[in-house]
């Protein structure tokens, strides 16, 4: 199958704007965020990418998020952003989620010209040495509070994504500090990129260890890819229950999820694929414990052998993990602050 051009990709989403993202009340605009950003006109869409779109409207929409759905042959992920997260200017230049997606001209669509004058705000001061060491203020707390609330009580799958998503942010110090995308699911692989150009290569073992990966081999991940797409598509087909990360297990995100999860391992990234890995694990057993319990049971030993192979089988384990984390935490600010000096394409005072 010829790969889909992003070309193609940014005119459906457009399209869905113009046909469905005005109807909302309070709508403002629309910009496109997250990977597909930095695709320069004509480049393939790779395996695995939805075209994200944060939908900017006055005030919140009741619900959960769209999330991720098929438009015109291209999955889409629309994300409700109210307009006060977004303006003055400070308010996105200071939160590292936000502030790389108005870095640059993403606007899809706006009616009444604020989102553009926004958008030019942001990028006239994204890359200022201050607002850079804000935002990766920014990404430090979010891995503390995230790490110290952890629950011991929570149903064993919580635990483990309350354990790994705070430590996969570790990835996103790196990358904020570069001026990079935050990724989601190829967080690690971006941070290995980031720390080659700058000469530090030394340093990624231990964003590695923290996961309990480094010894995974390709063939090994290969099987945990299988053993997830069981999974995967009972708990699709099984769903009834709606979860803030709903849209992610579904068919339609199938290729995310799996076939992206494949592609890596096979093409020798192997232990980048993991994180994303089990997270989606760990969501389709929460999906399955609360509509499909028997099932969630049947399927638990898949899960418990990645989590076993990652030197996690109890929440001692995963106690042990988050101090792991934490304690390493010191380095990885020196690495982001190694690389803010070094960084070209910071201003300076």
């Amino acid at each position: 199958m010829t790969p889909m051009d992003i070309d193609t990709a940014r005119g459906a989403a457009a399209d869905w704007v113009r046909r469905e993202g005005r109807r909302y009340e309070g709508y403002r605009g629309a910009y496109f965020s997250g990977s597909t950003v930095a695709l320069g006109a004509g480049a393939a869409l790779p395996v695995g990418t939805d075209v994200d779109i944060m939908l900017v409207i006055d005030k919140p929409v009741g619900g959960l998020k769209l999330g991720k759905f098929e438009h015109r042959g291209v999955l889409l992920e629309v994300t409700h952003l109210c307009w006060d997260r977004i303006q003055p200017a400070p308010s996105v230049l200071a939160n590292y989620h936000l502030a790389g997606g108005l870095s640059r001209d993403t606007v899809i669509d706006d009616p009444t010209g604020e989102l553009r004058e926004l958008q030019a705000e942001v990028a006239h001061s994204f890359a200022d040495e201050a607002w850079v060491r804000r935002r990766c203020d920014n990404v430090r707390e979010k891995i503390e509070t995230a790490l110290w609330s952890f629950d011991t009580s929570a149903p064993w799958h919580d635990q483990v994504t309350s354990w790994l998503f705070p430590t996969g942010v570790t990835t996103h110090l790196l990358l904020v500090a570069a001026l990079r995308n935050p990724t989601v699911r190829l967080r690690y692989l971006r941070a290995r990129e980031v720390l080659a150009d700058y000469g530090l290569t030394d340093r990624y073992p231990g964003l590695l260890r923290m996961t309990g990966c480094r010894n995974l081999t390709g063939e090994r991940v290969e099987r945990h890819v299988d053993a997830l797409a069981r999974t995967f598509d009972e708990a699709a087909a099984l769903a009834r229950t709606p979860f803030s990360f709903s849209s992610d297990i579904t068919p339609a995100a199938r290729p995310i999820a799996i076939d992206a999860s494949y592609d890596l391992a096979r093409r020798g990234d192997h232990q980048e694929a993991v994180f994303w890995i089990t997270a989606t694990f760990a969501r389709c057993h929460k999906i399955l414990a609360t509509d499909a319990p028997e099932r969630e049971h049947a399927l638990r030993p898949a899960f418990a052998e990645l989590l076993a192979d990652l030197g996690i089988s109890s929440t001692s384990d995963l106690l042990a993990r988050v101090q792991e984390t934490v304690a390493a935490l010191p380095v990885v600010w020196q690495t982001a602050e190694e690389i803010i000096a070094a960084n070209p394409g910071i201003t300076r005072d």
